[in-house]
């Protein structure tokens, strides 16, 4: 019998907690993150182009690089499991994943300087402020192209709920993480590097 849409909602939460959010640093980092997206979030009605620039630069910047940088990848002792067995069950993008993510994410002001009007696609800028504008819009939809890719890759190898699970998950990552590492800075203060996991231990 299938998981209810809440109860897989937990699960791939409160396995994302466990095995990628051990570090302090990262833990921190996804505090930080979690605001910056959710003034994106507001923005997104304001001025996409903006919510854009700082949910790549900002949100993203700081989220992915506790993940690249600061999480622990050897075996995790936590769960009793291998870096290479948890990013070949991951629901979402894996650290493999978000490397051609990002680099698309690179390239898209480099395509933009080579071909400033993408083949006919937008309006060519003649400015800097309109350069980076374009960048911004394309930005915003490599963002919900990556997300729908995902959505609809997981609908055919996981069934439709997991995909719709993580979808939601995704967006809703912010008001998540907000109650989940706020109190990170301060550990992180105290010299704590590694959170000890004493809840995932009990429930692993």
């Amino acid at each position: 019998m299938s998981k209810g849409f809440l109860a897989e909602l937990k699960e791939q939460r409160w396995d994302d907690h466990r095995y990628y959010h051990q570090s302090r640093i990262n833990q921190t980092l996804h505090f930080v993150s979690a605001l910056s997206f959710l003034f994106a979030y507001v923005m997104l009605f304001i001025n996409p182009v903006v919510s854009a620039l700082v949910g790549w630069l900002v949100s993203m910047g700081t989220r992915q690089s506790g993940h690249f940088f600061f999480e622990p990848q050897g075996y995790d002792h936590v769960n009793n499991a291998s870096n290479e067995h948890k990013e070949a069950i991951k629901v979402g993008y894996n650290l493999n994943r978000k490397l051609v993510l990002i680099s698309l994410w690179a390239l898209c002001p480099v395509a933009l300087w080579l071909v400033p009007d993408l083949f006919g696609a937008i309006e060519p800028a003649t400015t800097r402020e309109g350069f980076i504008e374009n960048v911004g819009w394309m930005w915003l939809w490599l963002g919900v192209t990556g997300l729908a890719f995902r959505t609809i890759h997981l609908f055919f190898i996981r069934g439709v709920q997991s995909g719709l699970v993580w979808m939601t998950k995704i967006l809703t990552d912010p008001f998540h993480d907000l109650v989940l590492y706020w109190r990170s800075p301060f550990y992180l203060m105290r010299g704590e590097l590694i959170d000890p996991m004493h809840h995932a231990r009990q429930g692993a």
